[in-house]
């Protein structure tokens, strides 16, 4: 929907009338199931109905349930009460599924009581304490409550303060530290921001970018300070957290939601040009969601440009750049190579791989 996450009193509630759907449920499950048949070995806990129970019951699991009473609409302090619960029952492994908003919530409660994992379900996932995606998420899970060829270590809970990014302004804090369940490949690591230095390399990929740009084609702009600098180099407004869309070097569309996207893009030709998230090497699937899988493909592989500079591209240390699309399909089919811009004319290839 493009709202930035769902923190604050009326935010859900604005999110279902733009005709938004709960991710969490469905994301849990995945992990869920991952994680394998109901194990009489392993007790499940899990707060009441929505928080847990009816995930757990649907993936075919008897969980114990904790007693606490839920509103009609859930809210932080829900999660903080069922995390601190959780905490004293002495759980080995606490899943939770949300964002940084949520981990967040759990630390508060949780300090280093328990080993935490989250499920990525969020729009802000800057922490480095989330699966890289949920069915990773499940499996970790397993191998650390088996002890199988699995570490912890302790990672970084940062959040931003949504209202200030819904209005173009990026304010990251430090929360806490949480023991995460560690395993390479199977956990994301901490966003990073593009330091000061590489301005100028960002304005020279912006203005490579710009003369690549075809005629008649529409192109939606990803969220960031690399792609910031195409929007720029056009002399035209930009969302730095949102996504843009743009046609004949004008601006058609700010800060939108897939809807709008799609609804912009109509039959014509169109382009993504999207950077990776530093730190993490997410193409897709964190702070920019709104560029869906639907509206992937309809795009097409083909006419997808990734803008970023060479520092960013060596701190991936070779390893392919990660999609999480919310659709195992999608993410499937974006496998391959694609073209990257990292300066005025400097071009290479470099792979994304599904999960």
């Amino acid at each position: 929907m493009g709202l930035k996450g769902t923190d604050g009193d009326d935010t859900p509630d604005r999110a279902r009338e733009l005709g938004a759907s709960a991710e969490s449920p469905r994301r849990a499950a995945e992990a869920i199931r991952a994680f394998g048949p109901p194990d009489e070995a392993i007790r499940l806990v899990t707060p009441p109905g929505v928080m847990g129970e009816e995930v757990a019951r649907e993936c075919g699991w008897n969980p114990d349930v904790l007693s606490m009473s839920l509103p009609h609409r859930t809210t932080s302090q829900q999660t903080r009460q069922a995390a601190e619960l959780m905490a004293g029952a002495d759980v080995d492994l606490l899943l939770f599924a949300g964002g940084d908003g949520t981990a967040r919530d759990v630390v508060s409660q949780v300090h280093d009581q328990a080993v935490c994992l989250g499920i990525p379900t969020g729009v802000k996932m800057h922490s480095a304490v989330f699966a890289t995606n949920p069915a990773r998420g499940g499996e970790l899970a397993r191998q650390y409550l088996l002890g199988t060829d699995t570490g912890t270590r302790s990672c970084e809970v940062m959040d931003i303060d949504e209202e200030a990014l819904r209005q173009g302004s990026l304010s990251a804090r430090l929360f806490g530290f949480m023991t995460v369940p560690h395993r390479q490949g199977h956990v994301q690591g901490l966003k990073s921001g593009s330091p000061e230095d590489e301005r100028y390399v960002q304005q020279a990929i912006g203005a490579g970018i710009m003369d690549m740009m075809e005629p008649g084609v529409t192109y939606v702009i990803g969220p960031g300070t690399t792609t910031a600098e195409v929007m720029k180099a056009m002399d035209l407004e930009y969302t730095l957290l949102g996504v843009d869309v743009v046609l004949d070097g004008k601006l058609v569309g700010q800060d939108l939601a897939e809807r709008d996207i799609l609804r912009l893009l109509g039959d014509g030709p169109a382009g993504i040009i999207v950077t990776p998230v530093g730190g993490q090497g997410y193409l897709f699937g964190r702070g920019n969601q709104p560029i869906s899988a639907k509206v992937l493909r309809r795009v097409g592989k083909d006419r997808i440009i990734v803008a970023a500079t060479p520092n960013k591209l060596a701190s991936f240390a070779g390893q392919p750049l990660r999609v999480d699309s919310r659709d195992p399909e999608t993410d499937l089919w974006l496998d391959g190579y694609y073209r990257v811009v990292s300066g005025y004319r400097d071009r290479s290839m470099y792979r994304v791989a599904p999960p």
